[in-house]
């Protein structure tokens, strides 16, 4: 496995445990609709949090949230809305982002509540 891919799946993990932490109930991990794919859903406060998870190995080039683009928020827009069909869900929905930047051996998390779009 490519090593940004080995990073991506460590990022993930640590963001669920961060989420569980917070008192969040992980739903789903990488929940796939057309060529959208949801990092995490889980809900908290009768909110459905969907959140997208973005590691990196360094901030030299940006913090990790700023390579959610427009398109990608599109896509997760399109595929939540086909999830909440899906499961027959009346709740608030909130697009979080979780970025996560590796600090020597140690990962520093940033928990962006409602990022980006709000129903």
């Amino acid at each position: 496995m490519a090593e940004h891919n080995e990073l991506g799946k460590i990022g993930e993990k640590l963001a669920r445990e961060y989420l569980q932490k917070k008192g969040y109930a992980i739903l789903e991990t990488n929940w796939v609709f057309q060529k959208a794919e949801i990092d995490i859903l889980a809900t908290k406060d009768n909110t459905l949090a969907v959140i997208e998870v973005k590691t990196r190995s360094s901030i030299d080039l940006g913090l990790p949230q700023d390579f959610v683009n427009p398109k990608k928020i599109q896509l997760l827009v399109k595929a939540v809305n086909a999830y909440v069909i899906e499961k027959d869900l009346d709740t608030e929905v909130r697009f979080d982002i979780i970025g996560i930047s590796k600090k020597g051996q140690n990962f520093e998390i940033e928990h962006l509540t409602d990022a980006f779009y709000h129903f």
